[in-house]
């Protein structure tokens, strides 16, 4: 019996190969998971805070046309976001199933988020959420 210890060197180094062109990939793959489920909190976040602001102008019976409008922006803006990486994702899903028999998928779980906490305006010194974007009394982008 003859053993091929060259041959057997070059199949190891293949499948090194292969496994860590595997690991990029998900790495890679979990990276923009995480990117999109980011996006997706902000999302949800500036939205909360959108109605939010809306409930509290409407319970006193005032208007801020102005601070709603940049909340209705700063949320298209998110949900551009959010299209564009759905949009790399499936291109670059379509190519690897092109590319390859194999096809993986993931489901990544989403954290419940922290308490909220307030901090003040610069501008007017009113209590705001910690991650709101504008203040809901004076309008000051935060």
């Amino acid at each position: 019996m003859n053993i091929d210890f060259d041959k057997i060197l070059a199949t190891g180094a293949q499948l090194a190969d292969s496994a860590k062109k595997t690991a990029v990939d998900l790495a890679n793959k979990g990276k923009k998971q995480v990117d999109l489920l980011n996006a997706q909190t902000r999302l949800h976040k500036t939205q909360r805070q959108l109605g939010a602001l809306v409930y509290s102008l409407a319970k006193n019976g005032e208007e801020n046309d102005l601070l709603v409008k940049k909340y209705v922006e700063a949320i298209s803006r998110i949900e551009e976001e959010i299209e564009e990486l759905k949009k790399r994702e499936a291109e670059q899903t379509a190519t690897e199933s092109a590319n390859s028999p194999l096809v993986y998928t993931y489901t990544m779980e989403q954290e419940e988020p922290a308490a909220e906490t307030e901090k003040v305006c610069p501008q007017c010194g009113a209590l705001v959420e910690e991650d709101a974007l504008f203040c809901k009394h004076c309008g000051t982008q935060l």
